[in-house]
């Protein structure tokens, strides 16, 4: 009798984890069918293509902003940004210029796996998601990413990193 309580006792346990995990897995799914994301990558490590990295980030942020500011949907967003990659390019090529680089720039859209980002009261779930990546250079350095539609990248442009 206790045998079999322990079974079923662990049967039930396996199965409530399983549906967990699908329903976990099911609401990953559906945020990331709702927001676009940005994701740039810097030249190299180095403190000065970090900075760099940084003010490209701003401008991109703020073309994205003027760009995006009466969209309702990613998919929108998305189309949006595809149909102007080259102001991105533009946009941070311009920025690198300003700074005394002479790096190259190309923005695409892609499918790409993210980790687990807190943004104050909203955590975007770990995770494929479509995004503009921007690459500066080489695009070897430590990267950045947020949340380009709906926005959640204004808050992060006034940090100072």
């Amino acid at each position: 009798m206790m045998k079999l309580f322990f079974r079923s006792l662990c049967a039930g346990l396996v199965l409530s984890l399983v549906f967990s995990f699908f329903s976990f897995e099911a609401s990953c799914r559906e945020i990331s069918d709702k927001v676009f994301r940005v994701h740039i990558l810097a030249n190299s490590d180095s403190y000065a293509d970090q900075q760099l990295k940084l003010k490209v980030r701003d401008a991109v942020i703020l073309k994205s902003e003027e760009l995006l500011k009466d969209v309702n949907d990613k998919e929108t967003a998305k189309k949006i940004v595809g149909e102007n990659l080259d102001i991105f390019v533009q946009t941070a090529s311009e920025v690198i210029r300003t700074e005394g680089f002479n790096y190259s720039v190309k923005a695409s859209i892609k499918n790409i796996y993210f980790d687990t980002r807190d943004y104050e009261d909203v955590t975007m779930p770990v995770g494929f998601y479509d995004a503009l990546q921007i690459k500066i250079g080489e695009a070897e350095g430590k990267n950045w990413w947020c949340v380009m539609y709906p926005s959640l990248c204004l808050f992060s442009a006034a940090e100072k990193n």
